[in-house]
């Protein structure tokens, strides 16, 4: 289990523990004083309280990495929440002109639950020293041709040493590295200095925070300056999303795939079924693209060509009249049907509804591979990729002909992960059905 995972546990297991404690405190105190004096104009105080006491936290970041990493921030943070959404309920009761409710069962309700969650901070920091030995975020140092020391709670690899350097020519090897550090949240590179653009094209187009050692007095478009142990390093990236925007866009995901495969399930039953009918062969098209942090993935869609007619590598782009394409196939691809199946790769967590679109390893830009043909091509993949996203909505689909339309792709691919947020991605998906039936869908 990754560190960020392992995190967001801890992070639920406070929330709970710090819910509870409130609970905790009103139960003690309807020891003490009946229930009917512990409301606020006809409402339990706890069913008031909780609900802003939840809100308060989450603003205030109880749960995060510095919380969990010191029991003092974490326990008052906590406590500055608690202490909000006791004036909340005095500010009702004043409004709402309570004069029955219990002074000495508010006191104890608030003062209890505030034992309760120093308490519960104990547990969190100690479940946290067990589980993740004492560091909030899980950090690696590359050393690739440089020798360096890794700071406390640090993991060392020598990629020299296994036959391993970034290749923006091979995806293979690209995969074989990002799948290195996919576990950890921060890595810094020991590398020599005419390497470090290649490391930092390579490290741009991660979803984790990305440094190079710095031992002279240059920077390469750095973010930011860090520091490792008693040397700076340059931070190259920080990862596109925090953890709250990447909940909140997972959200987003789970519940607009669940939606549209509960709407177009029988229209994608239809389409398997004619699928069968029309040729041999199986109903769905498996192909290897590149995803997140540059990691492949297998993703789905309707098969619309002939199956002895595959082209698993995608170096081929379809033609308007494509011989291989099927009667099923043109139809599916010009109303982008064939993309439906694509919702089960972001169940799986291997897409988003709205990112830059994933393509085939054998894709071309006239003549040259993806890769090959933009230097930013790599960077785009900071971010999951998507069913739909901005360059679609854009009109730049199609086949790519011309080193050109790959560079607008990728502009506006950068453009959409340099500047994402909630609001774009419902935006984008909203105009997404504007360019399902397109003339270049073919």
């Amino acid at each position: 289990m990754y560190a960020r995972e392992k995190r967001a546990l801890l992070y639920a297991l406070s929330l709970v523990l710090d819910c509870f404690a409130l609970i905790g405190g009103y139960l003690v105190a309807q020891e003490v004083r009946d229930a009917e004096w512990l409301d606020a104009g006809g409402a339990s105080i706890l069913v008031i309280a909780l609900p802003i006491f939840l809100m308060l936290s989450i603003a205030r970041e109880a749960q995060s990495a510095e919380a969990l990493a010191s029991r003092t921030v974490a326990a008052r943070r906590a406590l500055g929440a608690l202490l909000g959404a006791a004036f909340a309920i005095v500010a009702i009761s004043f409004l709402m002109d309570v004069e029955d409710i219990s002074r000495l069962g508010f006191a104890i309700t608030f003062a209890v639950a505030a034992v309760f969650i120093v308490f519960d901070k104990l547990i969190v920091d100690f479940v946290f020293l067990r589980w993740m030995k004492g560091s909030a975020t899980a950090k690696l140092l590359i050393l690739d041709g440089l020798s360096a020391r890794p700071a406390k709670h640090m993991d060392m690899v020598d990629v020299q040493s296994m036959g391993l350097h970034p290749d923006l020519g091979s995806p293979v090897v690209m995969d074989a590295l990002s799948r290195i550090i996919a576990p950890y949240d921060r890595v810094v590179v020991a590398c020599r200095y005419e390497d470090r653009n290649l490391w930092a094209t390579y490290l741009k187009g991660h979803d984790v925070g990305g440094e190079v050692l710095l031992d002279r007095d240059i920077l390469m478009g750095a973010v930011a300056i860090g520091q490792h142990g008693e040397l700076d390093t340059l931070v190259l990236s920080r990862g596109p999303l925090n953890l709250a925007n990447r909940f909140r866009k997972r959200s987003l995901d789970l519940i607009v795939s669940v939606v549209a495969l509960l709407v177009f399930f029988p229209l994608m039953a239809l389409t398997a079924l004619l699928i069968r009918l029309e040729s041999p062969g199986p109903v769905l098209f498996r192909q290897v693209r590149v995803g997140q942090g540059n990691r492949q993935f297998t993703m789905y869609k309707f098969r619309s060509m002939r199956a002895d007619a595959l082209d698993a590598d995608g170096k081929q782009s379809a033609l308007r009249a494509d011989p291989r394409v099927t009667r099923v196939g043109k139809f599916i691809r010009r109303t982008s049907i064939d993309e439906l199946p694509q919702l089960f790769n972001v169940l799986l967590g291997d897409m988003s509804i709205v990112g830059p679109r994933p393509h085939a390893l054998g894709s071309l830009a006239g003549d040259s591979l993806f890769w090959e043909a933009s230097a930013h091509y790599w960077v785009r993949h900071a971010l999951k990729p998507g069913i739909t996203g901005l360059a679609q909505i854009r009109g730049h689909r199609g086949a790519t002909d011309t080193v050109d339309d790959l560079e607008r792709r990728v502009r506006a691919d950068l453009e959409y992960v340099e500047n994402w947020s909630l609001a774009i991605d419902f935006l984008i998906i909203l105009r997404t059905f504007r360019v399902m039936v397109h003339k270049n869908a073919f």
